[in-house]
């Protein structure tokens, strides 16, 4: 499957700045970097799996967000929130990045 995952850590602690490299580090494990904080991942689900509890345990859920957009075309596209900000719910058939 297709996935995407974006994140935003708060780096205005020295905490923050090794969560953000433990963070970046784990999506280069599984994908590859399109932006700053933009990662595309081909994975089956035990690899997704995998990422994903990796990443919640990382991050402070307290200032730290992670978005995951579920792109597979077999499946109704899904938005995964781990962390703040869990933005807004998507119920359409096409999402547009």
């Amino acid at each position: 499957m297709l996935i995407l995952i974006t994140y935003d850590v708060n780096t205005e602690s020295e905490a923050g700045k090794r969560r953000l490299r433990r963070v970046a580090k784990q999506c280069v494990n599984f994908g590859v970097r399109v932006q700053n904080s933009v990662f595309e991942c081909v994975v089956d689900g035990a690899q997704c799996r995998e990422l994903k509890g990796n990443l919640d345990h990382i991050i402070d859920h307290k200032k730290d967000s992670i978005r995951i957009y579920y792109l597979n075309d077999r499946q109704r596209q899904k938005i995964e929130c781990l962390g703040v900000k869990k933005g807004i719910l998507v119920d359409k058939d096409t999402l547009i990045f």
